[in-house]
């Protein structure tokens, strides 16, 4: 695992051993950039962007959007291993200051999310066999945490069987092995 472009372009992530955190592939997140940066219809820019995490694992989606220069990430995870490894890599890098890691699960982070912070674009990488992906997407729009241009990232299996058009407009989706990415906006 590595940041694949920005300011740290080519330096390694430290990974976890074990099973219990799936990576971001390096293809499918240099994929994923890809379309955030180029598609038209997404209209979007990370520079100074304020970025959420969630189930952050090892940090490698935020810390590649602190790369592009996003002015801040907040990583929600709660893995203790996954944690020690993503304050390894943030100390690595040395984004403290533009990073604010939150042990805790999502809906808490939500709960006790300071100053009614807005987002301008929120990943949601949750572990395949977690469906709460849909409660906190609905929690996030009750919360008003988007700003306007926003944009959402799901990483989901490609055989899952929610159907996520009926709590988001997808912009675009993409199935690359195992996963499906859709770039969507709340409604």
């Amino acid at each position: 695992m590595r940041i694949i472009s920005g300011k740290f372009k080519n330096k390694k992530l430290f990974f976890p051993n074990g099973n219990r955190t799936r990576p971001l592939k390096d293809n499918v997140k240099e994929n994923i950039f890809n379309i955030l940066e180029h598609a038209k219809n997404l209209n979007f820019e990370v520079i100074n962007s304020n970025v959420v995490d969630f189930y952050a694992g090892t940090g490698s989606f935020g810390l590649e959007c602190i790369s592009r220069k996003a002015s801040n990430v907040y990583f929600v995870e709660e893995n203790s291993e996954a944690l020690e490894t993503l304050k390894k890599n943030i100390k690595n890098l040395g984004v403290e200051k533009q990073s604010q890691i939150f042990s805790c699960d999502v809906f808490k982070f939500m709960q006790n999310l300071p100053m009614r912070k807005k987002f301008d674009l929120i990943f949601l990488d949750p572990p395949y066999e977690n469906k709460k992906y849909i409660e906190i997407l609905k929690k996030v729009k009750k919360d008003d945490l988007l700003n306007e241009n926003h944009i959402i990232i799901l990483h989901r299996e490609k055989n899952s069987d929610t159907d996520v058009s009926k709590n988001l407009k997808i912009l675009e989706n993409r199935i690359y092995g195992r996963s499906e990415i859709f770039f969507c906006r709340s409604f």
